[in-house]
């Protein structure tokens, strides 16, 4: 039976089930996802946004309504210090302050996605931002706790598949909404019922697109001066259209103040065009079994107990030609349990374990790194101490870590196998960070972070031999890395008054042993061999039909990333019954290579944005406009990025009707229809962002 049919069929089953006993109370269910104001990702007592030491985003509510996207890097791109992956329309991975892949951690509810998007660029997340409720963005010291892999940040989907406090009656929400530039189509469902007593929910969520409108043509005017070519593709984005579905049933027992336990099921399925390559699609599927609980207001030193573990089946099968290629396999198991600890004197804290462990293997044509286990066992410590204005926190991190690679396969001429012998390599990551937070003035507030993070090398970081069509490349990894070490500063004021708020920040990041994947000058065939002979009537493949690539190996550096961010809400007039804000935001980075003072790749230039927003009762009324400068510092091999403006419009207008609410909104994504190119991308010079584009929806919620 397929996917979506199970699960259509067991939300169909719950929903039967769970509102007939469950909903003898009035009104919505309480929801607190929605209403809390407390922040928990970067900070395992909890606190108030502006409370915060560390630099943390959130987007929820109507904000994040108004900026779902497709991938979770479409959805966050803008947010002051991140930008997307961009691998086409269908995949993007956040990049947090110029890092990404496996160093920036994903979370699902707490917990890793344990899926493979930080292998390769063409790899997406099994996370749907349609069914997502609030994301939380961590940026500096605070991610440490998660782990060396979160030195550049960490992304929090939270979706309240698993409910933490009681729900009374019946209480849900539904959307739909389509798009003129994809052709998209969307819809998603949610529905919560409980007693008090026992909480349940289910969501269901579909969406497709055919391939995206682009204002002229998909290659850029350098690379086509570079390397002309007939019947260049223009208007539309080839291979670039999608199809996804999934949804989720949960379901919690709530004792209120005293705690909860509850248990989920999650299904994601998606079937994408790679764009990179004009007849490989990817066929992805993800099964996923969540555990959580916690044990709140307990006598005795420790005051409360929370655990989560999950378990998660990722899949998916590169299909060449309509025939599968390779298949990716990635089985992962983890599990963290926190306890907080009574006051000792002022000091209040948190200590926990992280265990964590996956399987990942690769089969066929394109397998560029060999099958590998790899486990890690962590302990951490966090604890604050007020000290009348001056808040500080510190917090640390220590970590055991293995790779184990399989090796092989073996070398049909008897030399060394392409994966070389089994191995297993072992590391002992550390990681600390000190911060404090001064309240100059009511509403006004200093913050300074310091930390040093390790972190292990992947297990493609020193394993991988192969040709890897993502990035046209063929990519040559390091058994002998060293763990990746780095110090940095982070320093923020932050304000908030009656009305208005708003942040200033500035960052300092310095590593040692960077890794990186460096042009090596050589070349390699698709099977391996170094600078083949090219076949004369066949430029770019061997005299044997091989394709050859350019050979690009990791390398450890020391490595510095500097940079500053900056947003900001002020009221601007208040007048016949509405109100006009006006929003400013804006990041700038550098990033280098310290030993050659070189320039690193894929870095994206300054970015600034503003916007108004005019509110007036039911009514919601923006204008934005985002400009991003031209990115010249450029790492070799590299092409320079034109910069651009994008301006969008969007009205939403709410509906009350009883208990229920219905809000409409329609939206204009880059009005003028500007041809735009993410530095970030690996694709920037054959895949744009999309041209002028009118999405419409509606949500209900009761």
């Amino acid at each position: 039976m397929h996917f979506r049919t199970r699960i259509a069929e067991s939300v169909a089953l719950a929903l039967s089930c769970a509102v007939a006993p469950l909903a003898h109370g009035q009104g919505t269910p309480q929801n607190p996802q929605q209403l809390d104001a407390v922040v928990v990702t970067a900070n395992p007592l909890g606190s108030d946004l502006f409370d915060m030491v560390p630099p943390v985003s959130v987007l929820s509510g109507r904000e994040l309504d108004l900026r779902r996207g497709a991938t979770l890097g479409e959805t966050l791109d803008g947010v002051p210090g991140v930008t997307t992956s961009y691998f086409g329309p269908n995949v993007g991975r956040p990049i947090i302050r110029g890092l990404d892949a496996d160093r920036v951690r994903i979370m699902s509810g707490g917990l890793g996605v344990l899926d493979a998007s930080g292998l390769s660029q063409d790899h997406g997340v099994p996370v749907d931002p349609l069914v997502v409720e609030r994301l939380e963005v961590v940026r500096g010291a605070a991610a440490l706790l998660y782990g060396g892999n979160a030195v550049g940040g960490v992304v929090n989907a939270i979706d309240n598949r698993i409910p933490v406090d009681p729900v009374t009656g019946v209480g849900g929400r539904a959307e739909a909404r389509a798009a003129s530039g994809d052709q998209a189509r969307s819809a998603a469902g949610m529905l919560e019922a409980g007693n008090g007593l026992l909480a349940m929910h289910a969501d269901l969520y579909s969406r497709g697109s055919r391939d995206l409108k682009i204002p002229g043509y998909a290659r850029s005017a350098r690379l086509r001066a570079l390397d002309p070519q007939q019947d260049e593709p223009r208007g539309r984005l080839p291979n670039s259209s999608n199809h996804g579905d999934g949804g989720a049933l949960g379901a919690s027992l709530t004792l209120g103040e005293r705690g909860y336990l509850g248990m989920s099921y999650a299904g994601y399925n998606q079937d994408y065009g790679t764009v990179a390559e004009s007849d490989v699609r990817i066929e992805m599927e993800n099964a996923r079994w969540d555990l959580a609980g916690e044990a709140r207001n307990l006598d005795g030193f420790i005051t409360s107990v929370r655990f989560k573990a999950g378990y998660s089946k990722y899949e998916h099968v590169e299909l060449a030609g309509g025939q599968p290629a390779t298949r990716f396999i990635n089985t992962g198991r983890e599990a963290r349990i926190e306890a907080t600890h009574g006051r000792i004197g002022a000091l209040t804290g948190a200590f926990g374990v992280q265990i964590a462990d996956f399987d990942f293997s690769a089969l066929g044509d394109e397998a560029f790194v060999p099958k590998t286990d790899n486990r890690s066992t962590a302990l951490f410590l966090f604890e604050e101490l007020p000290l009348g204005a001056l808040k500080l926190s510190f917090g640390g991190r220590i970590e055991r870590a293995r790779v184990e690679s399989g090796g092989g396969p073996a070398d049909p001429a008897g030399g060394l196998p392409r994966f070389g012998v089994a191995e297993t390599r072992r590391f002992t990551p550390k990681s600390l960070a000190l911060g404090g937070q001064y309240a100059l003035a009511p509403g006004l507030a200093l913050s300074a972070n310091l930390s040093h993070t390790e972190r292990a090398p992947s297990h493609y970081e020193l394993y991988a031999n192969g040709a890897h069509a993502a990035t046209g490349l063929y990519e040559v990894g390091d058994r002998n890395l060293a763990p990746e070490k780095a110090n940095g500063i982070d320093l923020q004021l932050t304000m908030r008054s009656a009305g208005a708020s708003g942040s200033v920040g500035a960052f300092y990041n310095r590593f040692r042993n960077y890794v990186a994947l460096f042009d090596s000058g050589n070349r390699r065939s698709a099977g391996g061999d170094l600078n083949p002979v090219e076949d004369p009537a066949n430029a770019g493949l061997t005299v044997d039909g091989q394709e050859i690539l350019p050979e690009a190996v990791v390398r450890q550096v020391s490595a510095v990333f500097y940079g500053l961010e900056a947003e900001g809400r002020l009221p601007l007039l208040q007048a016949a019954g509405g109100r006009l804000e006006g929003t400013l935001r804006g990041d700038y980075l550098r990033a280098r290579d310290r030993d050659t003072g070189r320039p690193l790749p894929r870095i994206t230039p300054l970015r600034l944005g503003a916007g108004l927003v005019w509110t007036a009762g039911l009514l919601d009324a923006r204008l934005d406009v985002t400009h991003v400068l031209r990115q010249k510092r450029v790492a070799e091999n590299e092409l320079p990025t034109d910069g651009h403006t994008l301006v969008g419009l969007a009205l939403s207008y709410r509906v009350r009707a009883g208990a229920a609410n219905l809000d409409t909104f329609v939206k204009v994504t880059n009005l003028f229809d500007q041809d735009a190119r993410l530095h970030t991308s690996f694709l920037k010079d054959i895949a744009p962002l999309g041209g002028r584009a009118v999405v419409a929806g509606v949500r209900a919620s009761f």
